[in-house]
């Protein structure tokens, strides 16, 4: 359903010059270059290397496919790197992807047991287990309280530093057992990490920042009368978006 929504409201132009970024394993990419025609261009952008090894077999097979390894918030810069200059259409697809939650050995997923990562590119920056250990408590709580809107976010940081000082986190399943005994009331119908894994993710991959920026660097690539799409699954990203779309709808 959202991918036939989001294709039929960026495809304007079969031959037009397209950007999808945030390919992940492709399935909108794949969907678009159904409706495009043989002279159509297609700029995919994803920091995960994963998702460039896929990317990289979708371009070897389709000669209208570029690919960048870069963030989302670099399109401008990728987009003249590829030397289009009338960019019709541009979608994005916002947070962690199945491939990504599935693999244990990404972190993202209190569900499994693995290093605590959490980089949206392992290949570099800051992981999830750095910034828990050495992040100041009075940080780590205001980030949960902030990205994560958990309730109990006081209560967690000062657990999460208490057993750093004993051992320092370095698995999922550790952070799970800390939030988990410093949870007073389990939410039924939640699991306890929840909260807590988003806002980490979010924190370390600085997505709240990363969306602003690619927002602003969207409007300045696309060509008049050209669109942009995105799909977004919680509240933060969501109010960011509706800002910005209103801010240029006003002028």
């Amino acid at each position: 359903m959202m991918l036939g929504t989001v294709t039929d409201a960026i495809c304007t132009d079969p031959a037009g010059q397209y950007v999808d970024a945030t390919f992940g394993r492709g399935g909108h990419s794949g969907a678009l270059l159904a409706r495009l025609d043989a002279t159509a261009r297609l700029l995919v952008l994803d920091r995960d290397p994963a998702a460039i090894v896929a990317a990289e077999a979708l371009a070897a097979a389709d000669t209208r496919v570029t690919v960048a390894h870069a963030r989302m918030s670099d399109m401008a810069n990728q987009v003249r790197a590829a030397r289009l200059n009338r960019v019709v259409g541009i979608m994005m697809d916002l947070g962690v992807s199945s491939p990504q939650i599935d693999d244990p050995e990404r972190g993202f997923s209190f569900r499994f047991d693995g290093p605590l990562d959490m980089r949206m590119d392992n290949s570099s920056g800051m992981s999830a287990a750095d910034w828990l250990n050495t992040a100041p408590e009075s940080e780590i709580a205001q980030v949960l309280r902030e990205y994560g809107e958990e309730r109990h976010a006081r209560r967690i940081a000062r657990a999460i530093t208490s057993r750093r000082q004993e051992q320092p986190l370095r698995r999922t399943h550790e952070l799970v057992e800390v939030v988990s005994s410093a949870q007073p009331r389990p939410d039924p119908h939640k699991h306890a990490a929840t909260r807590v894994f988003q806002a980490v993710r979010i924190q370390i991959n600085d997505e709240l920042g990363e969306l602003a920026r690619t927002l602003d660097s969207a409007f300045g690539v696309l060509a008049p009368g050209g669109r942009l799409a995105v799909i977004s699954f919680h509240s933060l990203e969501d109010r960011i978006v509706k800002r910005r779309f209103q801010r240029w709808v006003q002028g």
